[in-house]
């Protein structure tokens, strides 16, 4: 009986004069445009062209534009049984959402189809968007009528359904920005268990791989939200092993064995200005240590099984200290922009707070960083909490300078010309937790004087004479992250 009663005051609301059926006919038209736009312009996972890219950026601030009118609506209409002015105003904000949708489908479908976004998520954000704005048409060409008398229930309605499609496709665009658990992930226990539906990347057969344990809580950490189901860049999923093995559009990303031609390796150790660096869009970068475990696990295999790699002894349960406040070095501020001019070397603060303290960044000058450079800026050195000294010119003289970084934290000195002698000047950093020898001539020998030093959790020898199961051993009973 309802039905047939909300069927008959529908077709009351089809026109009978000729300038609102051809506003009936326009609509008819955009709506099958719309509908046939994910046809004729596939999302086939590729990057296109750029102006695309730069409008599209812009749909994350576009799409407010129609939730607000949309949210705005109903209390206007509301508002207009008592006071007819917002009853207007109301029909005015209809058509300002109507243009407001049709200008955010422009901008997302430029987004994912220049960026090369596809995946269900992007799919279903797509034809939510598609369906609210044909909803939202509708409402416009049914308003009239309902506003007249003629035809009481048909928009509320509409109104209703484009309402519930809004918060259904916000969900959608919001999980893409933030990740399918963004709303799920604090969730008190027993509601997450009734609502989880998040499913592990992870074979439970290989749970207990090193692959489960710390290379796959990295990638969905940080590369899932854009190389996942939901939202799939480059035609590449990192949200499995089987779906990192397989690649991208550009190919196999992994080549078991092969570090230096695996091409995500080669993308997240890019300089963080270059296009191609991941993870991408102003997302924090790897953490050393993980671009170490990531880079050992594709050396030895990129096996999905395999429980513990050579060379790599992890303890997971240790507790961080506090980190120590170095200080104001505000004051120095000009002579360290001038060091930057001079020898080409970074030195950027953490944060705002001069306490947090500086990072030594030598990567655009690698080669040509020596021991009498590093001298030149021992000045900063109590500010200096990472530095990153990885392929430079330095030797174990180096030590005499960095035994008074007082508040260094991180160490890497990868793939220099360091033999370990002089490394017990290091014993004084109380705050270092991780140092990087890998690519060195350092011994176990001399790597044992490092047993003392409580608060280091983070040791790489990959690549080097020092034997890490002889490296442990020396360091007992601390337990170490040996690599």
């Amino acid at each position: 009986m309802f039905v047939n009663r909300l069927a008959s005051s529908a077709a009351r609301c089809i026109p009978k004069n000729k300038e609102t059926r051809a506003a009936w006919i326009t609509s008819l038209l955009l709506s099958i445009g719309l509908l046939l736009l994910p046809h004729v312009f596939k999302l086939d996972g590729r990057q296109h062209a750029n102006w695309q890219q730069f409008l599209g950026r812009f749909h994350p601030l576009a799409v407010h534009l129609p939730i607000g009118f949309l949210v705005l609506l109903p209390l206007l209409e509301i508002g207009g049984a008592f006071r007819f002015a917002l009853r207007e105003t109301a029909g005015f904000v209809l058509g300002l959402a109507l243009a407001a949708c049709l200008g955010s489908i422009a901008l997302g479908y430029l987004l994912a189809y220049g960026s090369g976004d596809s995946g269900a998520g992007v799919t279903r954000h797509m034809w939510g968007g598609i369906t609210l704005s044909i909803g939202v048409l509708i409402c416009v060409l049914a308003r009239p009528s309902w506003s007249s008398g003629e035809v009481p229930h048909v928009y509320p309605i509409l109104l209703t359904a484009v309402l519930l499609t809004l918060v259904w496709t916000a969900h959608q665009g919001g999980s893409l920005t933030h990740g399918t658990d963004y709303l799920t992930e604090y969730m008190p226990a027993p509601l997450k268990r009734w609502t989880k539906s998040h499913v592990s990347g992870v074979d439970a057969s290989n749970a207990g791989s090193f692959y489960a344990r710390h290379i796959h809580p990295v990638f969905d950490a940080n590369c899932v939200a854009c190389h996942g189901e939901s939202k799939t860049r480059g035609g590449l999923r990192l949200d499995s092993y089987d779906w990192l093995m397989k690649g991208g559009k550009d190919g196999a990303v992994i080549v078991d064995g092969d570090p230096a031609k695996s091409l995500l390796l080669q993308r997240i150790t890019l300089p963080v200005n270059d296009n191609h660096y991941m993870p991408a869009e102003g997302k924090p970068p790897l953490e050393p240590e993980e671009i170490a475990w990531i880079r050992a696990w594709i050396q030895q295999g990129a096996s999905p099984s395999i429980a513990n790699l050579d060379g790599i002894s992890i303890h997971e349960e240790h507790v961080a200290e506090p980190l120590q406040p170095v200080g104001d070095y505000s004051a120095l501020l000009p002579e360290i922009h001038q060091i930057d001019g001079a020898q080409g070397v970074k030195i950027v603060p953490v944060s705002s707070k001069p306490s947090d303290g500086l990072i030594l960044n030598t990567v655009d000058i690698a080669a040509h960083f020596d021991d009498a450079q590093l001298a030149k800026i021992q000045e900063f050195a109590p500010y200096i909490v990472e530095a990153d000294l990885a392929r430079t010119a330095v030797t174990d003289a180096s030590f005499d300078t960095l035994g008074k970084f007082t508040h260094l934290r991180a160490l890497d000195l990868a793939g220099t010309a360091v033999t370990g002698a002089g490394l017990t000047k290091l014993a004084g950093l109380t705050q270092l937790t991780y140092l990087n020898l890998s690519g060195t001539k350092v011994t176990s020998a001399a790597v044992a004087p490092l047993g003392s030093m409580k608060n280091l959790h983070h040791l790489y020898l990959f690549n080097s004479p020092a034997e890490p199961a002889s490296a442990m051993n020396a360091m007992q009973p601390i337990a170490r992250n040996v690599q």
